[in-house]
């Protein structure tokens, strides 16, 4: 069962405004992954914010504002369209961050560990992304990973008044499946795997 989940998570880009999942279902989804997903040390150092209807499409326009600013007006517009039909088509937004205070009190507390701990917390991180994601996908919900920080941390730290101590890591869009990812190749599993018995 839990094999073919995996299988099921996908990177979606075409997502819809369908709630396929209640926005409290979604809320309590996250929450629960949040509690139980492993960290080192126990320090529980990532951080969510869900962002559902306006401030879903804020924070999309947020992106268009600023990747405007930076780019050649030529460049901008197949930017904004895959901006607009891939990840505000949606109806909600998972912002994943880092409560980098957490990490420097544990560098000062164990400083037998101090380089680790960073890595550590970036680790802890892509496990909460992979099972907030997969249990998005178990309930027929698409969604995709992206990454428009930095560009974008200063201004959604304003906006949704965010702790300045907390790191913007991933951007989450998700929503109703209006098509199934693509075909996906894979590197023979021999090539990626060794075992020795």
């Amino acid at each position: 069962m839990l094999e073919k989940i995996i299988e099921k998570r996908r990177s979606i880009y075409n997502l819809g405004k369908k709630e396929t999942l209640a926005p409290e279902k979604v809320v309590k989804l996250v929450e629960h992954c949040a509690k139980h997903c492993p960290t080192a040390f126990n320090s529980q150092s990532s951080r969510v914010v869900v962002l559902f209807n306006k401030h879903h499409e804020k924070l999309w326009n947020i992106a268009l504002d600023t990747i405007k600013k930076i780019i050649p007006a030529e460049a901008f517009v197949k930017t904004e369209q895959k901006v607009n039909s891939c990840f505000k088509s949606g109806y909600g937004t998972i912002l994943y961050f880092e409560e980098d205070n957490t990490t420097k009190n544990l560098q000062e507390k164990f400083p037998l560990y101090k380089d680790n701990f960073p890595i550590w917390a970036e680790q802890a991180s892509g496990m909460l992304q992979n099972l907030i994601w997969i249990s998005l996908a178990e309930k027929d919900v698409g969604a995709s990973l992206q990454h428009y920080n930095p560009l974008i941390n200063g201004m959604v730290k304003k906006e949704w008044n965010i702790p300045e101590s907390w790191r913007l890591i991933a951007q989450m869009p998700f929503g109703s499946i209006e098509a199934p990812a693509d075909k996906k190749d894979f590197i023979p599993i021999k090539e990626r795997v060794k075992i020795y018995k």
